[in-house]
């Protein structure tokens, strides 16, 4: 094997400490070309890192730059007692008031059943439509009763209430609805009684709709109605759901969102800011001590990296830039000393109350600049960072390669020298064979020649 040899026998070397030494000056190549892999792949990872935070940003710009996300609305209620409010998309700044006259309810029903059947229990559920559902359980114990009229897609749930002792349980079976609502409500009837027994009937609570009357006592006075206790969609963009019935009415108010807009502005700040202290860190040069006591200076993954240096200024002019006569920092946006930014609560409220519109004006701007110089940067296909990940990543791929060359030549290299000493440590044994073989012979040359 190769890979084996005994230390010269004859020699007396330490071939295998020797062919290390050799080994090592023979990887000091594949040494530099790890070395230069591992701060590749380095630059790699913080490029892919520093590519999703510019991604990020390019999505809250989007966001900040669309108008209909300054249309954030809220809605309060005057009364959440007797109902509450949700918004959505197309809401605007209203007010909607209404009296809780009656909330949905689903049906619930209480039956005594037949005490005997023509063989296996069937019962109809009809519908105030006229559609019917035929209801058949195994046998008439009231497991497989309730077992029947459990079944998906019954429309209703069943229990059985014991009317009667442990020892001689009597029970009745109460079906309520599944769902709410007038159309919802169902009738129950026996299709297989003995004659003399009968299924009776107790109602516990009738299917109902749900009913506000928009504007009481006015000349606009209407009625809705809604199988469920949300009005769905009541108004533009504006959902109601009635809690509780009552005289009084109750008034719905949608206003401006201020903290869903403010959150909108300091998201794109903040997402700015990530991606601005991502560079520096990566930039920053740091110093250590040489073995002759010198100052080493070592630069930052992204120093001298003139892509990233344009994308660092790009987005400080994008995120300071001015509108018309507004600045950022008119609005809040307020660019640091150190190349950071800062979002100003108090300053963005201000000038929300004072000229919500000019506001807009100026973030949207603001944001659609960032937007673009994000995108531009971090796009999945021709995004400057994108195409940098991708030349690197080659490198790095490269740099595998060659080191993976580098073990088999390696390898080869070790087997050879082994080969050599071995060989080596042979001929030196003949040599001494030699040697010994002569040393014999002049030995008994010598003492021919004495006798």
């Amino acid at each position: 094997m190769a890979g084996l040899g005994i230390d010269g026998l004859v020699s007396g070397l330490n071939t295998t400490e020797l062919i290390d030494q050799l080994m090592a000056v023979e990887a000091n190549q594949q040494t530099l070309l790890k070395s230069k892999k591992t701060s590749t792949s380095s630059l790699v990872t913080a490029l892919q890192t520093l590519n999703t935070k510019v991604a990020s940003l390019a999505t809250a710009a989007t966001s900040a730059a669309a108008a209909s996300s300054w249309q954030a609305v809220k809605a309060t209620s005057s009364d959440t007692a007797a109902a509450t409010a949700t918004v959505g998309e197309g809401a605007t700044p209203s007010t909607l008031t209404f009296r809780v006259d009656a909330t949905a309810a689903a049906q619930s029903t209480m039956y005594t059943l037949p005490e005997y059947y023509d063989g296996t229990p069937s019962f109809t559920l009809t519908a105030p439509d006229g559609t019917t559902r035929t209801i058949a359980a195994a046998s008439s114990n009231i497991t497989d009763v309730l077992a029947a009229f459990n079944a998906d897609g019954t429309g209703v749930k069943a229990s059985a209430l014991n009317v009667g002792t442990a020892a001689e349980p009597q029970y009745r079976l109460q079906l309520t609805g599944t769902e709410t609502g007038a159309a919802h409500a169902f009738t129950l009837t026996a299709d297989n009684p003995l004659d003399g027994s009968s299924l009776t009937t107790q109602s516990i609570r009738s299917a109902a709709d749900a009913k506000i009357t928009l504007w009481p006592g006015t000349d606009a006075e209407s009625v809705v109605t809604s199988s469920t206790n949300t009005f769905d969609k009541l108004a533009t963009g504006v959902s109601v759901t009635a809690v509780k019935a009552g005289t009084e009415p109750t008034t719905i108010t949608v206003t401006r969102n201020d903290t869903a807009l403010s959150s909108l502005a300091s998201g794109l700040v903040n997402n700015l800011n990530t991606v601005l202290s991502e560079i520096s860190s990566r930039t920053a040069t740091s110093t250590s001590t040489a073995d002759d006591g010198g100052t080493v200076v070592t630069g930052g993954l992204f120093s001298g990296n003139t892509t990233i240096r344009l994308l660092q200024q790009e987005l400080a002019r994008a995120g300071s830039a001015s509108v018309g006569d507004s600045s950022a920092a008119q609005v809040g946006i307020v660019l640091n000393k150190d190349g950071t930014f800062t979002f100003d609560q108090e300053t963005f409220t201000a000038a929300m109350n004072a000229d919500p519109a000019k506001v807009q004006q100026v973030i949207t701007s603001i944001a659609a600049g960032l937007e673009k110089v994000a995108t531009a940067a971090s796009d999945e296909t021709k995004g400057t960072l994108t195409s940098q990940i991708t030349t690197w990543q080659g490198e790095v791929d490269d740099l595998a390669d060659r080191i993976a060359s580098w073990d088999t030549r390696l390898t080869d290299r070790r087997a050879a020298l082994v080969k050599t000493y071995a060989a080596l440590e042979v001929s030196l044994q003949k040599l001494q064979s030699q040697s010994d073989w002569l040393t014999s012979q002049i030995s008994q040359l010598n003492a021919n020649n004495s006798n």
